[in-house]
């Protein structure tokens, strides 16, 4: 079995470099240095990639090949496009636009794992602890691309599960988010993680007559009403910058 997965790999990286030198014969008349000059490629890394000798076939990666379709305003997965499903698998061909779930393995270096935590607070203190979250493991994982595109420091990124009912329908209970603790700057419509009074809370930030108020998305303004942000008593844990739910 082994054997099989390895095979899968290397046909894999050829499958890359097939794809790439039909591109560039495609779209840049067969010129590698126009293809350098719109990627910032060199024409030395290119010939790396491309070679079957250079350690051994195996520098064409998943984690090049992703930096490399973004470079070039390709759609993600470009490269692994058609290439040959695993023995056994008899998957049907899908429509333009569509891609195929995939399972990485714990070591993918284009995922970046971001620790699921639940929040320890003391009301008036503006820094927090953290305990791991057992509810699903301790980590999820996030697209390394969409953390250098919006400039994160992986270091500030958590994540926390969602309670209660006040974000709907926006957020739902379990759902998982995750907070740019490095982002404290209150920004009037943003989502933002506090501590409110010693509770964390997730809330919306709204400026009104001078104040900042913690507003809920739930519609029920009466059961979820807003609520001042002032002083000790309200502190940003930081913004809200993606979430994961199983509501559809």
């Amino acid at each position: 079995m082994l054997k099989v997965r390895d095979n899968i790999k290397m046909n894999m990286y050829q499958h890359r470099r097939d794809r790439l030198l039909a591109l560039i014969d495609a779209d840049y008349g067969g010129q590698r240095v126009r293809f350098c000059d719109r990627t910032g490629l060199s024409e030395s890394r290119l010939a790396q990639l491309l070679s079957t000798t250079y350690r051994e076939g195996t520098a064409f990666t998943e984690k090049t090949a992703r930096k490399l379709e973004e470079a070039a305003g390709l759609p993600p997965l470009y490269f692994d496009q058609g290439a040959a499903p695993a023995p056994g698998d008899d998957l049907p061909a899908l429509p333009p636009g569509f891609m195929r779930v995939r399972v990485v393995d714990d070591d993918d270096p284009s995922l970046v794992r971001i620790p699921k935590v639940k929040l320890r607070l003391s009301a008036g203190i503006s820094g927090f602890e953290v305990e791991p979250e057992r509810f699903d493991g301790a980590t999820t994982t996030v697209p390394a691309t969409w953390i250098e595109r919006n400039g994160f420091n992986r270091d500030n990124l958590i994540a926390i599960r969602v309670r209660g009912e006040s974000m709907e329908p926006t957020l739902y209970e379990d759902d998982l988010v995750v907070i740019n603790t490095g982002d404290k700057r209150p920004v009037d419509g943003q989502v933002y993680a506090f501590n409110y009074e010693g509770e964390p809370i997730v809330k919306r930030m709204e400026r009104d007559a001078g104040d900042w108020w913690l507003k809920s998305d739930n519609p029920d303004q009466r059961k979820f009403g807003r609520k001042i942000c002032r002083g000790d008593a309200c502190m940003i844990i930081g913004r809200v910058v993606r979430k994961e739910s199983e509501r559809l």
